[in-house]
């Protein structure tokens, strides 16, 4: 196909792309290399290969990283790790033992490859676009379809090219630089689109400060972000002892984007996103002196050697706040080894850090709850309310180096003020040039005859899938629940010690469901199921309904209760898939205004919904509230499979059998 725009993301999607036409709003669909799955998503998405019938995953490689649930309180995380390396030996997957790291940065020190295309049931996948791959957020089913051998289908998005100039000046990181995007474009300003970023400012960026900025591209509503494959990656590769597997990527000199924005890098100042949203972001000399009591860094927002070592150069011979808890979370187990061989893991314990194992943990809210009302920082990626652990929390988005220099003020306090203070240099990293890689951690796939042979060991805490009923032709029933704009998949489904240990238990976890925004939500849906033969119900949501992880437990949860549609003005694309993929109707007002005529209660029918959702029908449905007596216009943007899957009830129970070599046959 020739590449009429000549940029990166076209090349790496005409390279992988297997119907469809590369069409902003067209749905493509797309070959897929590798997958990776966390423990927090991954148990799902192994009873789903159960339930598609597989017998060995088709991909050139697919990884399960056990790096968000590592808090065993009880038995039940430890049950699920149990179940997934026994998946994993049966599917012939490479599993990643608890403790090795989180899955982004991990996953790139071992298995990233310029070019190749990586589907993830985690939404921050997209950071490994920091290597030139094409890497995708998605939910559990996607993943695990892909797994099977499927395409990857998503719709064609518009490329959005930004140009770097400059250089990061003194104090200021590449944190920075995706917390610049999200001030100027928040958290829904790149929906539908690739972020590719180009131009002279790339020189001074290594791969894993790449991978920050691509990471939290996710954040803006990106279908994922794309950098070249030049001469960083090719270090970075080096370092990881698989030069081989590098390969020149860049676009076009000539190349031509949908849209345009540049950052001149010399000109950004340390920020900050204010609680709670990672798009409320300010620069830190406005919020300074704040005080805070937590500052934490980590996460995969934050993941590389550099982000570790200049905090602890910053505070080497001097002595943490009283007040703050300086919490020190490594990304990967390699990193916590070559931070120990370089002093680094002395100078911060010295300095008064908390040092915790390689995973998610606190990003994911698996411990480090901050207290109510006192302000924590973090490096990390999102700062939805409750996100952390505790309800009443109030967390800041930062860099290392603001994070460090707040942890030794016990208040927010910008880094350059610090330094000028205190007559402190910048300090000049000499990071090592091989990285201290240990394969151990990982458990390579078994041989086919063997892995045949083993039997899924599944705990009592493990449920089987729900069923999933066809959706009636017609859908009756009160607004359970309305929402406002933004409504991430932390307030549908909530992460946290408390909720995720039920992952694989959705009869328990939905308990849970939309708590964070209703606490009687659930009691009120199950309810309904026993006074009506149905239990139909629906939800009302604003903009961007769905924002943030890519859980499928947000899809499967409020439907296990009874919800059947949800009618909202925008939808985040990862959550609009999820409840496509598991027969909830995904619906928008065709007149935004609409949405101010429903209330909580109200009663709402649909119609003719089988007709509606013919293959080649007019995107258009009528709503009628029979409370008010009032209709209004809706639309959907199901392309003709879509509908067909929604009207099944959902992706599972459309499959009608195996093809010849295994892989589910039904579902495109």
């Amino acid at each position: 196909m020739t590449l009429s725009h000549g940029t990166l993301a076209h090349r790496l999607i005409a390279e992988h792309l297997v119907d469809g036409r590369m069409e902003p709003g067209q749905e493509i669909g797309l070959r897929i290399d590798q997958t990776l799955t966390q423990d927090a998503t991954g148990t799902l998405v192994m009873q789903e290969l159960e339930a598609l019938g597989l017998d060995r995953v088709r991909t050139e490689a697919s990884v399960q990283y056990v790096d968000h649930n590592l808090l065993q309180a009880d038995e039940r995380n430890a049950e699920d790790h149990a179940f997934l390396r026994s998946a994993c030996r049966r599917f012939g997957i490479w599993y990643s033992k608890p403790g090795n790291g989180v899955s982004h940065p991990t996953h790139m020190q071992y298995f990233g490859i310029p070019g190749k295309a990586l589907a993830g049931s985690d939404s921050h996948t997209c950071a490994a676009g920091s290597l030139g791959m094409l890497a995708l957020g998605t939910g559990g089913l996607e993943v695990a379809l892909a797994m099977a051998g499927r395409p990857l289908h998503v719709t064609m998005p518009e490329i959005w090219g930004i140009r770097l100039t400059g250089r990061l000046p003194e104090w200021v990181s590449a944190k920075d630089v995706v917390l610049e995007l999200l001030r100027r474009h928040g958290v829904k300003g790149a929906v539908n689109r690739i972020l590719e970023y180009h131009g002279p400012g790339l020189e001074q960026l290594s791969a894993m400060d790449r991978h920050v900025i691509a990471n939290m591209g996710a954040e803006l509503g990106a279908t994922t972000s794309v950098f070249p494959a030049d001469a960083a990656v090719r270090d970075f590769l080096r370092a990881e002892e698989r030069e081989a597997d590098f390969r020149e990527l860049a676009a076009e000199p000539d190349a031509v984007y949908d849209l345009t924005d540049e950052i001149d890098l010399s000109a950004l100042e340390p920020l900050i996103a204010r609680p709670t949203s990672p798009g409320n972001v300010v620069p830190v000399r406005e919020v300074a002196g704040e005080p805070i009591g937590q500052a934490v860094i980590g996460s995969s927002a934050n993941p590389g050697l550099r982000d570790f070592a200049i905090a602890a150069a910053i505070v080497v011979g001097r002595q943490t706040h009283a007040a703050v808890s300086f919490d020190v979370n490594p990304t990967s187990r390699e990193i916590l080894a070559d931070l120990t061989r370089t002093g680094s893991t002395f100078d911060l314990i010295a300095a008064g850090a908390r040092i915790h194992q390689a995973g998610c943990l606190g990003c994911i809210g698996m411990g480090q709850a901050p207290a109510p009302g006192r302000n924590s920082l973090r490096t990390f990626p999102r700062n939805f309310p409750g996100r952390s652990g505790t309800e009443e929390d109030a967390v800041w988005l930062c860099s290392p180096e603001t994070a460090a220099v707040s942890a030794l003020t016990g208040e927010i306090t910008d880094p350059r003020d610090w330094a000028a203070k205190e007559s402190v240099p910048y300090p000049r990293l000499r990071l090592p040039e091989h990285a201290s890689v240990n394969r151990a951690m990982f458990e390579p796939p078994l041989p086919p005859e063997q892995a045949a042979r083993i039997e899924l060991e599944r705990g009592p805490n493990i449920s089987g899938l729900p069923d999933f009923e066809p959706l009636p032709d017609v859908l009756a029933g009160p607004v359970l629940l309305k929402c406002g704009d933004n409504v991430s998949t932390d307030e549908i489904s909530p992460a946290g010690a408390k909720a995720l240990p039920y992952r694989s238990n959705i009869p328990k976890l939905a308990e849970f469901t939309f708590t964070r925004l209703d606490p009687d939500y659930p009691r009120r849906a199950a309810d309904l199921a026993t006074d009506s033969r149905t239990g139909q119900h629906f939800v009302v949501g604003g903009e961007n309904y769905g924002q943030g992880s890519s859980r499928e437990h947000a899809a499967i949860t409020p439907r296990h209760l009874g919800l059947r549609a949800v009618v909202a003005k925008s939808y985040a694309r990862i959550h609009w898939q999820n409840l496509a993929n598991f027969g909830v109707l995904p619906l928008e007002f065709d007149q935004p205004a609409d949405y101010d005529r429903i209330d909580p209660g109200d009663r709402l029918r649909l119609e003719n919904l089988h007709a509606a959702l013919a293959p080649r029908a007019e995107p258009r449905l009528r709503l009628h509230n029979t409370t008010k007596d009032e209709t209004y216009q809706l639309r959907h943007r199901l392309s003709d499979d879509r509908r067909r899957t929604v009207v099944a009830g959902g992706i599972i129970p459309r499959l009608a059998g195996t093809d010849s070599s295994g892989a589910p046959s039904a579902t495109r």
